[in-house]
């Protein structure tokens, strides 16, 4: 897949960081913070970029993906607070409360164009799955929600593994049933966000396929 993207370079003291953004809006996409459950809703090229972004994050180490998830279209449905989404391994140290500083920097982006390996992807997501039923498995996606943005911090095959769910629900969200009325259908859910301490229903963010109007365009295999 191919993806347009925009490219800062802020510096915040002796560091400077690399982010990057889409370089068009999500429009049809929203997510929505887990309290306890989360909903990210995208029509079909939103949950397909959506792919590219994890993707391109699972072998981008030292790049913080940003995507501007309240600049879309607010949906009719779900409930919570609708946020921002950021990736970034969790090696790069990045803190949440470091965030909104950083977020004020991002000015003068240049273009930059990618591509992003589905085979290896695919390749890197079967590894995580061989190994997420291990006793000692401990690959899971760390997250935080601060300043009106849901923090997503992982590992390559972690992130690879995301990135198969929304490629799946990308293809899949429109073969669902009732979509082409305008119903939302549930895909997926993040895999294995870590829980925190204490029990209680446990964290979730649901992936949902959310067609937009004119929804006659939507035709379900045989129709």
């Amino acid at each position: 897949m191919r993806l347009r993207l925009r490219q800062f370079r802020p510096r915040t003291g002796p560091y400077e960081h690399r982010v990057v953004q889409p370089r068009q809006t999500l429009r049809h996409t929203s997510l929505r913070a887990p309290d306890p459950i989360g909903f990210l809703f995208g029509d079909h090229e939103g949950l397909n970029r959506l792919a590219g972004l994890f993707s391109f994050a699972a072998y981008s180490r030292h790049t913080i993906v940003h995507v501007p998830l309240r600049d879309g279209l607010p949906p009719d449905e779900g409930v919570g607070e609708r946020v921002d989404l950021v990736l970034a391994h969790h090696t790069l140290g990045l803190r949440p409360s470091k965030w909104p500083d950083l977020r004020r920097r991002l000015v003068d982006g240049t273009p930059l164009t990618v591509r992003t390996d589905e085979a290896r992807t695919v390749r890197d997501a079967a590894s995580w799955s061989e190994r997420w039923e291990r006793a000692d498995f401990r690959d899971e996606l760390r997250h935080a929600t601060h300043a009106r943005t849901f923090f997503l911090f992982g590992s390559r095959d972690v992130f690879a593994e995301t990135a198969t769910y929304f490629a799946h629900a990308a293809g899949w969200g429109p073969h669902q049933k009732g979509v082409a009325k305008g119903h939302s259908a549930l895909m997926a859910a993040l895999p294995t966000l870590a829980q925190p301490p204490g029990g209680g229903h446990p964290l979730e963010v649901l992936i949902c396929f959310k067609p937009y109007p004119p929804y006659a365009r939507i035709k379900r295999p045989g129709h």
